[in-house]
């Protein structure tokens, strides 16, 4: 083997740029490190960049620079489902490692290309896909490899966590600061991967197969976002002693809960959550993400930084980059952890509970004529229902003869509050939907 590593660079976006600034800025460094120069032959790019140095070769050819003799590895930051996949596949093929940011085309498409690089002995790398630049691929595959992951709750989308710390801190709704976020680059013109928890659901998926060994189930997550979250509830939150921010959770059920009817398989799901203002995922603001993990025997261990950016994805990307390095200077004999941390056979065959079997706690906010025994009516449905109520708040009169009441409960089934909601919305005094926004203490 030469003393030079070969990287091609498919995509010149944000982040491809950011990678040849990374290396450019770097080049010593990279070689203490590694031992090797680290070079950049190729770039994949639509059209010519003055910037780039001349002696790298510049094609919109991407199929023909992965299948390039003078690559060794490839970078993949062109995003999308369909064309990435197919340069992927490609350079899986002709023998190339593979880094990749791409979170979606991974949670919907991992599989297969996990188990054409296991059938060719090459790696696909993707620390840059989840969180930017906190190492948590890295951290869940390797440094909690002895442990039994219980849960993970995760802050994994910084355009929601800034919309949601923009309406807490400063009293905003929610169209206002979605609208800065677009005009900040926080946003893309068309947000609904963001507003809509789709980008923190892709992240979810990678997050909960190397946390259980479960093969990639995107299409199972379930998918709430933001759009709904009012000012209101957000006060009302405050004033409980909670946080509204937008999670994604993994855990890991069993039949020994505190419910009857509690089911064992894995929860996974993204929605907005009301969490105790004490908690360290309740101080995340801003566009930073988070990561809690709750492990055997460690214990909770929170990973805190910079989720998306240049600088942070490009940095998790060689990262990435300088891992593979090792493996081809040991000519593809060296380190390698299995690419969804668990050996591919072993995988298990544990299920993703459906939506009405996911056990959360709930604040419930309602509006109620101001008539006696409404609240009694109330309290009886939900504990016919088998719910528990933790804490009940009844505030001043907004409208003209309606009352809003506010409702805690204890964790329960979510099929047990889908029928209580329903036989509360029937009462004659309720005047509007019952809204609901899940909670966890995150104990």
């Amino acid at each position: 083997m030469s003393n030079s590593i070969n990287l091609a660079i498919l995509g010149l976006g944000t982040v491809g740029t950011g990678v040849v600034n990374l290396i450019n800025d770097n080049l010593a460094e990279l070689k203490r490190r590694s031992g090797y120069n680290i070079c950049i032959s190729q770039v994949g790019t639509r059209r010519h960049r003055e910037d780039i140095d001349p002696n790298i070769t510049q094609s919109s050819d991407l199929m023909a620079i992965a299948a390039s003799d003078d690559v060794d590895i490839v970078i993949e930051v062109i995003g999308g489902t369909t064309l990435a996949k197919d340069v992927i596949l490609h350079a899986i093929d002709h023998g190339k490692h593979v880094v990749t940011a791409n979170k979606a085309l991974l949670a919907e498409h991992g599989n297969e290309i996990f188990a054409a690089a296991e059938a060719r002995n090459v790696h696909v790398a993707y620390e840059a896909a989840v969180a930017g630049g906190i190492p948590i691929i890295k951290v869940m595959r390797e440094a909690l490899a002895a442990n039994t992951v219980d849960w993970l709750a995760g802050i994994i989308n910084g355009t929601g966590n800034f919309i949601m710390s923009e309406m807490r801190d400063k009293g905003r709704p929610f169209t206002e600061v979605l609208a800065e976020a677009q005009a900040l680059g926080y946003a893309e013109a068309d947000p609904t991967f963001d507003v809509e928890g789709i980008d923190a659901a892709h992240k979810l998926a990678l997050l909960a197969s190397i946390a259980f060994g479960i093969p990639l189930q995107f299409d199972k997550v379930y998918c709430e976002g933001i759009t709904d979250i009012t000012l209101q509830d957000v006060e009302y939150a405050e004033e409980l002693g909670y946080r509204i921010k937008h999670l994604g959770f993994a855990v890991r059920r069993s039949h020994n809960g505190n419910q009857s009817n509690d089911a064992e398989g894995i929860e996974l799901r993204v929605h907005p959550t009301l969490i105790p203002q004490d908690k360290l995922l309740a101080n995340v603001n801003g566009v930073k993400n988070a990561v809690l993990v709750n492990s055997h025997p460690l214990g909770q261990t929170l990973y805190y930084g910079d989720g998306a950016g240049a600088g942070a994805t490009a940095s998790a990307v060689m990262a990435d980059v300088m891992d593979l390095v090792r493996v081809l200077s040991a000519n593809g004999q060296g380190h390698h952890v299995p690419h969804l941390a668990f050996v591919p056979d072993e995988l298990s065959d544990t299920p993703v509970l459906a939506a009405e079997q996911m056990v959360t706690g709930y604040y419930l906010r309602l509006h109620a004529l101001d008539t006696p025994g409404v609240l009694a009516d109330i309290t009886r449905i939900l504990s016919e229902a088998g719910i528990n109520i933790d804490a009940i708040l009844q505030k001043p009169v907004r409208k003209v003869g309606q009352v809003p009441v506010i409702i805690l409960t204890l964790p329960v089934v979510e099929s047990q509050m889908n029928l209580a909601i329903d036989k509360i919305e029937q009462l004659e005094a309720i005047t509007d939907k019952v809204v609901r926004i899940r909670l966890d203490e995150l104990g």
